[in-house]
């Protein structure tokens, strides 16, 4: 079953109307990317009942459209709304924009070679390698809990993977090579957030951050483009395809707000609750993707998915008990998220 643009703002719509505040909000911002995400990789485009169409290829242009468009709205809220002073070093940021390049190549990469229900499960299944680049980059200890839920959603996703049921014929099977992009994802954005970490000792807000990072990102994939002659290729098939120009746009859109609401949704409902919240969304995502594009998950690969997301809950449940005891928990990722 195929997405056109008016069922696309129809779900868009539906969930921003009925929007209680940010929660809301960022769930439609981030639902409806991950939607637009598999379409737009996985789905041609200017097909005829004589011509099966093409394929938009270029990740990097894609990658580059959602940062210049979140550097304008982190650039705006920066110039509208207060923030504190800023005293990190600029090329700090490089370092963190390198690593979100590269992860969100590797994500869009993977879109062609695995399906987008072991995308999203891979990255529920994030905690691990970021507890390990915990270890490595900011020396952090966890409690023997943290070690058995990390454990719980490996076995999660082993049953999911070892599962897979008969996919449709317009999606890709899982390969090796979607496996090793799978890894890079995760491993370039672990260290992403773990550098982000450590910037925040700068006292800087999550806007500037998001100004920060997504300008190096900017000047990064623009480099690549160039140099590879690729950004007047993208450019064209935008002008060839006017549905993948409304793709794209929307895809940025959905990108640059889900970043600003959860900012607003850790601002006013706390980590934890922000947790909780990413775990639902990710859940409601790998169902869509099955309702909208015919995936198929079979009863042991479903079990695999459920201990994966009651790993992930209990976690939050863990934490919020350390803190009612007053110790003091390590946050499970960045506040900054990258889409």
């Amino acid at each position: 079953m195929l997405l056109d643009m008016p069922a696309l703002w129809y779900l868009a719509t539906c969930w921003c109307s009925t929007s209680r505040g940010g929660t809301t909000w960022r769930q439609a911002s981030y639902l409806t990317w991950g939607v637009l995400q598999e379409r737009v990789m996985t789905r041609s485009y200017g097909a005829t009942a004589t011509w099966a169409g093409e394929r938009f290829t270029d990740s990097q242009f894609l990658v580059l459209m959602n940062r210049v468009l979140a550097l304008i709205v982190a650039g705006l809220y920066c110039l509208l709304c207060k923030q504190p002073r800023h005293g990190a070093p600029m090329y700090r940021y490089s370092f963190a924009s390198l690593s979100n390049v590269l992860s969100s190549w590797c994500q869009y990469e993977a879109l062609k070679f695995v399906s987008f229900p072991t995308q999203v499960l891979a990255k529920a299944s994030k905690v691990i390698p970021v507890m390990l680049m915990g270890k490595l980059v900011s020396r952090r200890s966890y409690e023997h809990w943290e070690y058995l839920t990390a454990g719980l959603i490996s076995i999660g996703v082993s049953m999911f993977l070892l599962s897979s049921g008969p996919e449709p014929r317009s999606s890709p099977a899982t390969t090796l090579s979607g496996l090793i992009l799978l890894a890079g994802y995760i491993a370039f954005d672990s260290f992403t957030s773990n550098w982000q970490d450590a910037l925040f000792a700068y006292k800087m807000s999550s806007v500037q951050m998001m100004f920060g990072v997504n300008f190096f990102s900017c000047l990064f994939t623009v480099g690549s483009l160039l140099e590879q002659g690729a950004l007047l290729e993208g450019t064209r098939f935008m002008g060839r395809h006017s549905e993948f120009a409304a793709h794209a746009l929307l895809l940025s859109i959905c990108s640059a707000c889900g970043q600003l609401f959860i900012f607003y949704t850790i601002g006013q409902f706390g980590a934890a609750v922000f947790t909780i919240i990413m775990t639902l969304r990710q859940a409601f995502a790998i169902l869509l993707s099955c309702l909208l594009y015919g995936h198929t998950i079979t009863v042991v690969g479903g079990l695999g998915v459920a201990v994966v997301f009651a790993a992930l809950l209990l976690r939050v449940y863990a934490r919020g008990r350390l803190k009612q005891r007053g110790k003091k928990a390590v946050p499970i990722e960045s506040p900054v998220q990258k889409v």
